[in-house]
Order: C-alpha cells, then structure tokens, then sequence
C-alpha cells in the first residue's frame, strides 16, 4: 500500500506538469523505479525527502528556463 505522502506528491505533479520521467531525471535513476515507490512497490530509505527535493529541483529548473 502506498505512503499516504505519495498521493500528495503525485497530484502537485500533475497539477505542475511534473512526469515520472522528470522527476527520475532528477534522481537519476529509472522511471519504473518512481513508479515503484508512488505506487508502494518499494519503500527505501528517505524517500519522500529525496521525491519531493527531485520535485522542486524541477519546478525551480523550469523557472529559470522561463
């Protein structure tokens, strides 16, 4: 079952336009292993802080880009 944070997450990234694959970009690391942790396939350690650090590397790059 996933982390009730994941739902928060993934809705301020629809709502901003964020995919799984920029966000993995971010982590580097692969869009199916996003997908694992917001849909609760896999848990690692600190997460959710990593996720949402991802998130706003993102949104802050795409400010700049404008």
């Amino acid at each position: 079952m996933p982390e009730p944070w994941t739902g928060d997450l993934v809705g301020k990234m629809h709502v901003n336009r964020v995919t799984f694959d920029d966000l993995a970009k971010e982590m580097n690391c692969t869009k199916s292993y996003v997908s694992m942790i917001l849909n609760g396939a896999r848990s690692p350690a600190s997460a959710q802080d990593r996720m949402y650090a991802a998130y706003d590397r993102v949104l802050e790059k795409r400010r700049k880009e404008e």
